[in-house]
């Protein structure tokens, strides 16, 4: 088995850990008892993970995705299965498709509601706990089963490319942050250290084109979600994590 960098062991146990907790807390990333919640005029708890996603992006970009996500953790569980097939680009468009009409209609509902009336974190949910009954495990087990098969046939860490409705708050928190040009979570490259040997290609989770971005100096991508996988698996240091501005 190929060994892996401390960082990565630590990474990995962390979403690990988040997706066997998800039965938990998955009402917290409901897309929708957000739209319930936002007919009645209330910001519940989906509502405020949401905000809190969005308002971390501008700081770290997508590392939540790559480091707390229980969808991540058993999408990239999944990438023991299919490590060499890789997720193409071209269908990122598709979670837009589904991210635009779902916020249309939670603003459509506070403006039904008249506004905000309220904020409460358990507003829907009944319990801090999820999973309590058939149809909330049903639901779970909806989710999950979606993930994985996304995974087995489309690629590595699929879901998130093409069905995750998380992810567009993030991707828009990243690029007001790099419009702001304000110091923030990045990965910063010397491309002249660079020997071509793709490693960096290889372990990319997301199945971006790392070494294309080293050539070109500028590791900014939309998909990229700070995994460090490329930063650990360069032997020859090309690419590091950086607190800084763009």
């Amino acid at each position: 088995m190929k060994r892996i960098s401390k960082r990565q062991f630590v990474r990995r146990a962390i979403i690990f850990a988040a997706f066997l907790l998800f039965p938990l807390f998955y009402n917290f990333l409901s897309p929708y008892l957000i739209i319930n919640g936002a007919f009645e005029g209330v910001v519940n708890g989906s509502a405020l993970t949401f905000s809190v996603l969005f308002l971390s992006s501008l700081l770290v970009g997508r590392a939540w995705c790559a480091w707390a996500c229980p969808a991540g953790g058993l999408a990239e569980a999944c990438i023991y299965y299919v490590r060499d097939k890789k997720t193409g680009q071209k269908g990122n468009w598709i979670k837009w498709a589904i991210w635009i009409p779902w916020m249309g209609l939670i603003i459509a509902g506070f403006v039904t509601a008249g506004g905000i009336h309220s904020v409460n974190p358990i507003h829907l949910v009944g319990s801090v706990i999820s999973a309590k009954d058939l149809p909330s495990y049903i639901i779970y087990y909806f989710v999950a089963g979606t993930i994985f098969v996304l995974s087995l046939t489309a690629g590595n860490r699929a879901f998130c490319h093409y069905a995750c409705w998380m992810a567009p708050f993030m991707i828009i928190g990243r690029k007001l942050r790099n419009l702001a040009k304000y110091p923030s979570l990045r990965l910063v490259v010397e491309p002249e250290k660079c020997t071509d040997c793709k490693q960096c290609v290889r372990s990319c989770p997301m199945s971006l084109d790392v070494n294309e971005l080293v050539a070109r100096g500028d590791m900014e991508h939309s998909e990229c979600i700070l995994c460090g996988n490329c930063v650990d698996t360069c032997h020859q240091g090309v690419i590091r994590y950086s607190f800084s501005k763009g």
